[in-house]
């Protein structure tokens, strides 16, 4: 039986609630991140700074309070983005909550953001003892949600089903480790670091059962698009 148009757009929000619901987590995030964006974006360039610097998980914060800089960090973006981070966040951070479920996805962020803050805080200062960045460095500005999603985006390795799952894999290491070779940041380190990471919580997927198929998923396309044409 067709669908009409008015009966479609009558259960969306049911539709667009039961797609939030099964990701709660990653959309309580979102919500967050767009209100720290929205702050942001009414400050003046001064008070952007000092509220991004007092939150950043630079060498002298993790020194001074690192606790609250590694929480707090995690809430912010640099220079906004917010629409492109929803985007990247449904692509996959949202399969990865459903997959894993929210505690398993949460303690996979906070491995991810922590361990990859450390590292790249201590090749940095590693670079800095050596002579090889100024001191100053230890005040660099470090806010944002990238290590964590780095660290889903390589936990996720494991919800593919296989042999997909390693050109997958080659995809994501090669997209993290090419900039090590042209100028490398520590940021780039921890990116890396984090998506390493990711890999290594191998044991918090083994107890979640099924695989995604690409190819299965593909195939199922023009039925979907034929089922969703189909409006009297």
């Amino acid at each position: 039986m067709a669908v009409s148009a008015r009966q479609r757009l009558a259960a969306l929000p049911h539709e667009v609630w039961v797609y939030i619901r099964r990701a709660p987590g990653t959309f309580i995030w979102l919500a967050i991140l767009l209100v720290t964006t929205i702050v942001v974006a009414r400050l003046s360039p001064g008070a952007e700074r000092h509220v991004l610097g007092s939150r950043s998980t630079n060498l002298h914060h993790l020194e001074e309070d690192p606790l609250r800089v590694l929480v707090t960090s995690a809430f912010w973006l640099s220079g906004g983005g917010w629409i492109t981070y929803f985007i990247i966040f449904n692509i996959f951070h949202v399969p990865a909550e459903r997959w894993l479920g929210t505690l398993r996805w949460v303690l996979v962020c906070v491995i991810a953001h922590v361990g990859a803050t450390y590292l790249s805080e201590g090749v940095l200062y590693w670079a800095i003892n050596d002579g090889r960045a100024p001191e100053k460095a230890a005040f660099t500005l470090d806010v944002g949600v990238s290590y964590a999603l780095a660290g889903v985006v390589g936990v996720l390795t494991y919800r593919i089903i296989k042999p997909w799952r390693y050109v997958y894999l080659a995809g994501v290491l090669v997209f993290f480790a090419t900039p090590l070779f042209s100028g490398a940041t520590f940021t780039d380190v921890g990116h890396l670091s984090a998506v390493v990471i990711g890999l290594a919580c191998y044991p918090l997927t083994r107890a979640r059962h099924g695989v995604w198929d690409p190819i299965a998923t593909a195939r199922s396309w023009p039925t979907a698009l034929q089922a969703m044409t189909r409006i009297s």
